[in-house]
């Protein structure tokens, strides 16, 4: 069997991204698989995403796109000859909110998806979506790190090219709801297994129930995209 990226990424914070993520990681530990836990924060210490970290640090607090699929695909190859089963990824691919805040319209989003496609290969994909209604998820985010996070969130969005007309909560919670549309459309055009988790209506241990067992009905098909 091939090894499986499985990336996990939210609408917005406050949706219990990293939450799932830690919980299936453990998981697929458990069950003797090699894994490999991809924090959020990992990106700035991982050998493979060094000059993602450079480019950053550089002066323009951004990152070309080039350097992203690169690096990923460093990663990616790292892993394989590590003889990894599993990575599972916290708001790793395919890094729209990045690209998005850094100015890059929606042409340049589909090619980098494209060479996303083609930079994972021969890894299984599965992108594991969790979403919730941005302001109910943005007020949650609140309630547990505190006004500081608010002021911190909406000045950091309010400071990136593509994100400049955020100057609230609201204008945010809008901000990411066209982010999501267009998270969705750019999955779309993709081969990978997308699996949709309404954090709405599902809580921590219900999530990832869920998520269980939808990879393991990919693992186990041999071929075919199995539906959300």
């Amino acid at each position: 069997m091939p090894m499986h990226l499985i990336s996990v990424i939210g609408n917005s914070p406050g949706v219990g991204k990293s939450t799932l993520c830690r919980s299936v990681a453990e998981w697929l530990t458990g069950v003797s698989a090699s894994v490999d836990h991809f924090e959020e924060a990992d990106i700035l210490t991982r050998a493979a995403f060094q000059p993602v970290v450079e480019e950053f640090a550089g002066g323009d607090s951004a990152v070309r796109p080039a350097t992203l699929v690169e690096c990923t695909r460093a990663y990616v190859a790292e892993s394989l000859a590590a003889g990894k089963d599993y990575l599972v990824t916290d708001a790793l691919v395919p890094f729209v909110p990045s690209l998005v805040a850094w100015g890059h319209d929606e042409g340049t989003l589909v090619h980098v998806m494209e060479e996303l496609v083609r930079a994972v290969e021969p890894a299984q994909v599965t992108v594991v979506y969790v979403h919730d209604d941005p302001e109910t998820a943005l007020r949650r985010a609140v309630e547990r790190e505190g006004d500081d996070w608010e002021d911190w969130y909406v000045r950091k969005l309010a400071g990136s090219p593509g994100t400049r007309s955020v100057h609230d909560l609201a204008s945010a919670a809008a901000h990411l709801r066209f982010e999501a549309d267009l998270t969705c459309r750019l999955l779309e055009r993709t081969p990978w297994h997308v699996l949709s988790v309404d954090a709405g209506t599902l809580d921590a241990q219900e999530a990832h129930a869920h998520t269980q067992r939808y990879l393991m009905d990919v693992r186990g098909s041999s071929s075919g995209r199995p539906s959300t």
